[in-house]
Order: structure tokens, then sequence, then C-alpha cells
């Protein structure tokens, strides 16, 4: 019986605990939009987290979108032959990639790159006192610290997520048409009659930006958060990969609920 109530008690505590951190993440996330003016009138901070975040993770999504594109190629090819459509791969290809898994794949990736690498810099930011130091010399950390990572990451997920898309169709094209032998006009003119830009490209962009929201959120709270220490940055860094991921999979969920079921 003590057992019982002792794991209802954990459960009860954590619940409470997640809702507290919520609540707190949610207040660390308004600081970051009210003081993001400093940022804005100083782009290249903004610059130099977009070269940091987006530009060095481009070779992970590149050779990543290639695979996940030649994967589709041959998966998608068995599947139609079998109903005589193989001439719609492009269609399925390009549909798969926009719509779904080029902003999650590459919003996952994200995360465990960029996502990762943003919360032990500003976790050991903290265990060194920079921040601590930047407040002495009357400097606000949130704005010349966290502000241009968060915007930095708004602004890459987007591009990284437009890149993994367009590498993948290239991927399906080299396996379809290249390999396999699909013709090449009906590959680009079935997949150019189908994919709308209104319908599947801006409802694929709008995924990737809030996913960027999400992590980069997610990111910097755990990074400022963090115990000063080298196991709490460790944690930290872990908690980060998780909750994002975590996050991606729900807010796809309903995303893809809204944008693409009519609900």
């Amino acid at each position: 019986m003590k057992t019982k109530q002792g794991f209802v008690s954990r459960i009860g505590h954590g619940l409470i605990d997640s809702v507290w951190r919520l609540g707190v993440a949610t207040r660390f996330l308004m600081q970051i939009l009210w003081r993001s003016g400093l940022s804005w009138r100083r782009f290249q901070l903004i610059m130099r987290e977009i070269f940091s975040s987006g530009v060095l993770s481009l070779i992970i999504i590149v050779v990543s979108g290639l695979f996940v594109g030649m994967v589709l190629g041959l998966q998608g090819y068995q599947t139609l032959q079998t109903y005589g459509t193989e001439q719609s791969l492009g269609v399925l290809v390009a549909l798969s990639l926009v719509r779904e898994l080029g902003p999650v794949v590459a919003a996952l990736l994200f995360a465990s790159r960029a996502g990762s690498a943003i919360t032990a810099e500003v976790g050991l930011m903290k265990t060194t006192e920079q921040l601590k130091a930047l407040e002495m010399m009357a400097i606000d950390p949130i704005a010349r610290v966290i502000a241009p990572r968060f915007w930095g990451g708004v602004i890459s997920m987007p591009l990284l997520a437009a890149i993994f898309s367009i590498v993948g169709v290239f991927g399906g094209y080299l396996i379809g048409v290249v390999l396999i032998g699909v013709d090449e006009g009906a590959f680009w003119s079935q997949m150019q009659a189908a994919v709308d830009v209104r319908d599947d490209v801006l409802n694929g962009v709008i995924k990737s930006v809030v996913f960027g929201f999400a992590i980069t959120t997610i990111a910097l709270f755990e990074g400022f958060d963090a115990m000063p220490t080298a196991e709490g940055i460790s944690r930290a860094t872990t908690r980060t990969v998780v909750t994002s991921s975590l996050a991606i999979l729900a807010l796809d969920f309903v995303l893809t609920a809204f944008m693409f079921k009519g609900v």
C-alpha cells in the first residue's frame, strides 16, 4: 500500500514539476521576444548564430536528405509498380518530403546537432559565470547572448528543411530516373502538377518555423537553467535532445491535423 502511495506521489510531483518548468520556459520565451530589439539592431550577432546553427549543420542535412530521398525512390517505385503507376514516383517523393519528412527529419537532426550545441554553450557560459560578468558590466545577457541564438535558430530551421527536401527530391530522381529508368518527363511533370505551393510548400515552411521556435526555446532554456556543473550541463544537453524530439513529433501531429486533414 505504501509502495503504491509512493508511486502515485512521485507521479504527482513529476507532473507538478513539469507544469512549473513549462511556465518558467514560457516566461523565458517572453523575455527573449521582449528583448530582441537590440539583437535586430546588431544583425551581425544573428548572422553569426545562423552560421553556427545553420551552415555548420549543412553536411548532416544534405547527406541525410540524399539518403532519405534515395530510400523513398526505391520503396516508392516498388509500391507504385504494384498498381502500375510507377510514373507517379516524382509526386510520391516530392509530397512525402515537402509535407512531412523534410520538416520533421530536418528538425530532429537540427535538435540533435545545433540544439545540443546551444545548450552546452549557454550552460558552459553559466558555469564559468560569463553571464554574471555581463550583468556586472550592465549588459543584458538575454539580449546579448540568448536572443541572437534564438533568432539564428528560428531563421536556420526552415532553410535547412528546404535544403533537405530539395536534396531528397534529387535523391529520388537519381534512383527513380537514372538507376531504375522511370520516364524523366513524367517524373518532373507529374510532380509539378501535383505539388501545390500554398497547400504543400507553404504548410511545410510553417511547420519548420514552428519547429525552429520550439527547438531553440528548449535548447536555450535548458542551457540557461542548467546546474552549473559538468554533470548538470550533460543532463541539460540530454534533456534538450529528448524534449525537442518529443515536442517535434507532438507538434507535427497537431499541425498535420489542422493543415492536411481539415480539422
